[in-house]
C-alpha cells in the first residue's frame, strides 16, 4: 500500500453505501434546506438526476488505476527518451465544498525498457480526478501510480486548474488557477530534464 492508497477506507465506505433511494431523499432534503420545494414541476426529477450525475462525476471510486497500466510494451527499439501526454482535460471535485475543479494535466515519463499505451495515462488521470480530491493529493497519486506500475526512470506530472470553491464563492477571485507538480526519479534530480518537460508544455502555444 502506497502513502496515497486509501483502498481500505474506500472498501469500508462501499460496505455501508446508502441506497439510491436514500441518496435521492438526501438531495430532496438539501433542496428544502436551500428554500425550495422538491415537489414543484422543475424539481420533481432533480434528485434522480443529481444521483445519476454523481455516478458519473465520482466513477473513479470504482476504478483500479494500477490495473490500467498493467499491459505494457517492450518492443520499442531501445527508445529511452521522454514520453509525454499534454493538455489532458481534467474535471474533478473539491473535497471541501464538492464543487468543480476544472483544468488541464500534463504527464511525462522516462521509459526503462517498457512503455504503455498513451490513452492509459489519461485514464489514470481521470480515475483519480473522478473522486473527491484536493489537487495536491491527486497530482501525487497520479505520479506515484505511474512510477510504481511502470518502474520508469522518472515521472513528471503538472496540473493547472481553476477551483470554483475560490472563483464562485468565498474570495470570488476569477481567472485564478492553481498549479501543482510532482516529480520522481530523474525528473526530480535532473534540472535539464525538468526544464525540457516545461518546454514541451509550452510547445505550439
Amino acid at each position: 500500500m502506497t502513502p496515497y492508497d486509501n483502498s481500505d477506507n474506500l472498501a469500508e465506505a462501499r460496505s455501508v453505501r446508502p441506497t439510491r433511494q436514500e441518496a435521492e431523499e438526501a438531495v430532496e432534503t438539501l433542496l428544502r434546506w436551500a428554500g425550495d420545494d422538491p415537489a414543484r414541476e422543475g424539481l420533481i426529477d432533480t434528485p434522480s438526476r443529481v444521483v445519476r450525475s454523481y455516478e458519473e462525476f465520482f466513477s473513479g471510486y470504482q476504478d483500479d488505476p494500477a490495473a490500467m497500466l498493467a499491459r505494457t510494451f517492450e518492443e520499442v527499439e531501445g527508445y529511452d527518451e521522454m514520453v509525454m501526454l499534454r493538455d489532458i482535460d481534467m474535471q474533478s471535485h473539491c473535497e471541501h465544498h464538492m464543487v468543480p475543479i476544472l483544468g488541464r494535466a500534463h504527464i511525462a515519463y522516462l521509459p526503462d525498457r517498457r512503455v504503455v499505451g498513451i490513452s492509459k495515462l489519461a485514464r489514470v488521470m481521470d480515475s483519480f480526478a473522478r473522486r473527491l480530491q484536493t489537487q495536491e493529493t491527486m497530482t501525487a497519486q497520479v505520479a506515484e501510480t505511474i512510477q510504481q506500475a511502470l518502474n520508469p526512470k522518472g515521472v513528471a506530472v503538472l496540473v493547472d486548474a481553476g477551483h470554483q470553491c475560490m472563483t464562485t464563492r468565498g474570495v470570488k477571485k476569477r481567472d485564478v488557477s492553481m498549479v501543482t507538480t510532482r516529480f520522481t526519479g530523474a525528473f526530480k534530480t535532473d534540472n535539464n530534464l525538468r526544464d525540457q518537460f516545461y518546454r514541451h508544455i509550452q510547445m505550439g502555444r
